[in-house]
């Protein structure tokens, strides 16, 4: 499998492979006001992806996965407990990606 990164920073895996940024996508975002201490997010269109390519899929933040219908989309898998963090607790490397 092929993976293009469309996050602003390099994603490291586990395994020491790394995929450089080659773009962003990006998506915006808009808040209904609160109803006590809640309230509800949506999303706009989604923009800066290049267009669907067999065998290839393409790294995207969280926000952007879950704005998006696409199936070739993941997103790294920072919340994962095999995720390595260095002594200041930033993320170093991800075991894999998260797919919907």
């Amino acid at each position: 499998m092929k993976y293009i990164n469309h996050t602003p920073h390099a994603i490291v895996l586990n395994d020491g492979r790394a995929f450089e940024s080659c773009g962003v996508a990006r998506v915006s975002a808009s808040f209904s006001d609160f109803d006590g201490d809640i309230c509800h997010q949506q999303f706009g269109e989604v923009e800066g992806l290049p267009e669907p390519q067999d065998g290839v899929f393409i790294i995207v933040s969280a926000m952007v996965l879950a704005a998006s219908d696409r199936t070739d989309l993941v997103e790294p898998a920072t919340g994962h407990p095999m995720t390595v963090r260095n002594e200041r607790g930033h993320i170093v490397s991800v075991p894999g990606f998260i797919k919907k």
